[in-house]
């Protein structure tokens, strides 16, 4: 049992498992840069400590300094939450070096499944369908014989990319040899490495992910499946849970896969295999993500069962003790964002006005409160609504009326609200045929020209 845990995060993640933490009586240090003084998660927490300033390499990315707080606040064990240090392996392999648990894989998978093309390797071993694609990372001669076998549009994808970032479509010859090395070289930059590998472009697939949780004994269990084919930039903006697309014989399909491979690669914590799903219902796979996922709320409203909290006690050593999964209706979710809703520019300023919505059904995580500043130096997210319905129309009904109750307001600040509330009118979404390149159509872009 682990008496003391450090949030190794900010925002909206940090609070929810602060509140995991403590309804399973351990107590909570909560780590935050000189721009989050204010922030709700440094209010909640037993302890708190200032790791820097605002810069996110100085603070949330420097494992020096969250090192020092581990060792300062005596915690036994970190939760990384998602983003920033969360799937770097070198940052779990010292937590458990120093004698601290890691709560999330271990870094040899962290390692792994970190290397798009490993994992690859071993998906196509267990039988998951790949999308056709190269071997490995290419230089632009092999890029371009690639391209030619496949044929255009294609996607550049930086291996050791994530999070919809390192993403680039091509579709020509020539924008291939444009475009290239500029990818090399942004992968370098955001992630140290500028291998890139190509594969053939699906034509607005849907985006599918199926939520795992898994023991050191051996025991794998399976959630379901969400879909989060509402992004932008590939960024997703709404998710839903389960898929309206996905029938009961495929999402077993996907549940057995899901599994196999996770056995395959000795998976221990809570995780997400993500698949593309194209218009006549193939699924290929794409990559697993080690960590909890922004959207995992949607899994829980459906499940009942409290993803956070299992990943704590599976770090404890616990076996999972969930006999029976029973899926109940349907969840959304929409990130709320401090951004302007049409350009989707960060839009950041002091919270002056705030009502939350509620009534049945409705649950809304964040860390921001009336009167708190939100600083322009990290992730615009702010909140995430999430409601549920017996049905996708109720839950989308609910959507809406949730949606136009919450309000927050200030100088200078704007909120992605209407963009969900535009979404919820579309044809497409409403009848379950919406893709990834729904925001594209909405706004008149090609999905090409956001990458």
């Amino acid at each position: 049992m682990f008496e003391k845990v450090l949030i190794a995060n900010r925002g909206e993640i940090a609070v929810r498992a602060i509140r995991a933490c403590k309804e399973l009586g351990i107590k909570t240090v909560a780590v935050f840069s000189e721009a989050d003084r204010e922030s709700l998660h440094v209010m909640l927490a037993d302890e708190s400590i200032c790791i820097g300033p605002a810069d996110p390499s100085k603070s949330y990315l420097d494992i020096p300094s969250i090192m020092a707080a581990i060792e300062v606040s005596g915690a036994q064990a970190v939760y990384p939450g998602y983003g920033f240090l969360s799937e770097n392996p070198k940052f779990a392999d010292i937590v458990e070096t120093s004698g601290v648990k890691f709560i999330g894989p271990n870094p040899e998978t962290l390692e792994l499944i970190g290397n798009k093309m490993e994992a690859k390797r071993i998906a196509k071993k267990v039988g998951l369908p790949l999308v056709p694609g190269s071997d490995g990372p290419v230089n632009e001669e092999q890029a371009l014989s690639v391209a030619e076998r496949i044929g255009y549009p294609v996607v550049l994808k930086a291996s050791a990319g994530g999070g919809g970032r390192g993403i680039r479509v091509v579709n020509s010859e020539a924008e291939l040899i444009e475009k290239l090395p500029v990818a090399i070289k942004e992968a370098e930059i955001a992630f140290g490495d500028g291998s890139i590998y190509i594969e053939k472009f699906l034509v607005n697939p849907k985006h599918i992910e199926v939520q795992v949780i898994a023991d050191e004994y051996g025991n794998v269990i399976t959630l379901g499946e969400r879909e989060c084919s509402v992004q932008r930039r590939h960024q997703k903006l709404i998710e839903e849970a389960p898929s309206s697309a996905v029938t009961e014989r495929k999402r077993r399909e996907l549940e057995e896969m899901v599994k196999e491979f996770c056995r395959e690669i000795g998976y221990v914590g809570a995780g997400t295999v993500e698949f593309l799903m194209d218009e006549d219902g193939n699924f290929y796979f794409m990559e697993m993500n080690g960590r909890i996922q922004v959207e995992h709320p949607v899994t829980e409203m459906v499940t009942g069962v409290d993803i956070v909290k299992n990943q704590v006690r599976v770090a404890m050593g616990e076996r999972l003790d969930i006999k029976k999964i029973v899926r109940k209706g349907y969840a959304i979710e929409f990130r709320i964002n401090a951004e302007d809703p049409i350009k989707f520019m960060p839009s950041p300023g002091t919270v002056e006005r705030l009502i939350f919505p509620g009534g049945f059904g409705v649950r809304f995580d964040t860390h921001i409160y009336q009167g708190y500043s939100i600083p322009p130096y990290y992730d615009s997210l702010i909140g995430k609504l999430i409601v549920w319905g017996e049905t996708r129309e109720e839950a989308i009904s609910r959507g809406r009326r949730a949606l136009e109750e919450l309000v927050i307001e200030g100088e200078g600040l704007a909120t992605n609200k209407d963009f969900h509330l535009a979404v919820l009118k579309r044809e497409e979404f409403v009848e379950g045929r919406h893709h990834i390149g729904l925001v594209e159509e909405m706004y008149g872009r090609k999905a090409g020209n956001l990458s």
